[in-house]
């Protein structure tokens, strides 16, 4: 399946100390947030209607194109929702996600540049979002989803590296209904300003979609992950996992010999290659 007719928008900041890892800190420095623990804004990576680079479809489940100009990139790894949103008197009023999986937020790291979303699509191929999803039964603590976790690989030189931390579901810093509930308010008032965008306006122009594809924020990186950045012939590896049915060491087994067949998985995996 692809997502062409949906609209993709992001959250930046929902993950403790990853904008801090990702040298991303400073861009928010002057933005006002309710919550100095929350998330900082969202984000668009795909409008559909629009008439800027954001028109061009970015996602892939099997390959990340780097940028064509000589700059740094990095995985982000992380949970991307399939949802249902309505809208009342040109106003989101309520989220349904529906599917969830593992969703690479891949982004440039280049100092100076103004809107987050001038990291995110720089042409087709450079998101990720896998083909097997996980349909939600209910979106809610106490919920299987609480069980589910989020483990990221490098394959590089025939040695598969640990790219991001091992995290849960339930360690975002906002989830479930604490989430749809920020991101309504969130989209209903964000105003153009610092690295932000007037994401009503962009609904607007986009025909108010009624399907949305949300990525809800990256882990934390490991060291690896946090000092090393994509090159031609990596593979980047983003398993979303049941924890009730595996633990660490089968996931690492099946990140090295790229074997993901079972039930509770959620896999990413995506050959780096150069424009």
């Amino acid at each position: 399946m692809d997502y062409k007719d949906y609209v993709g928008l992001g959250i930046a900041g929902n993950f403790a100390l990853h904008l801090k890892q990702a040298g991303e800190e400073e861009d928010f420095k002057d933005v006002k947030v309710e919550d100095e623990n929350g998330p900082k804004g969202i984000f668009p990576f795909y409008l559909p209607e629009s008439d800027s680079f954001l028109n061009v479809y970015p996602l892939s489940s099997d390959e990340i194109v780097l940028p064509s100009e000589e700059v740094n990139v990095q995985a982000e790894p992380e949970v991307g929702l399939v949802c249902e949103f309505t809208y009342e008197d040109g106003k989101l009023i309520d989220i349904k996600p529906t599917h969830f999986g593992a969703y690479n937020d891949c982004s440039i790291r280049k100092k100076g540049v103004k809107k987050i979303s001038q990291k995110k699509n720089w042409g087709a191929s450079s998101k990720g979002f896998a083909t097997k999803l996980i349909e939600v039964d209910k979106f809610d603590a106490n919920s299987f989803m609480d069980y589910y976790r989020i483990s990221s690989f490098l394959r590089r030189d025939g040695m598969v590296m640990r790219y991001g931390e091992d995290a849960g579901l339930c360690d975002y810093s906002y989830m479930y209904k604490k989430l749809t509930d920020w991101v309504i308010n969130q989209v209903n008032t964000q105003e153009d300003e610092g690295p932000l965008e007037n994401i009503n306006n962009y609904l607007a122009e986009n025909n108010y979609p009624t399907k949305v594809l949300m990525s809800i924020g990256a882990t934390r990186y490991m060291a690896y992950g946090e000092n090393n950045y994509l090159k031609e012939g990596d593979e980047i590896i983003v398993v979303v996992y049941d924890s009730l049915e595996y633990c660490r060491n089968p996931i690492i087994m099946m990140a090295t010999s790229n074997n993901f067949d079972g039930p509770g998985l959620s896999a990413l995996v995506q050959k780096v290659k150069n424009a």
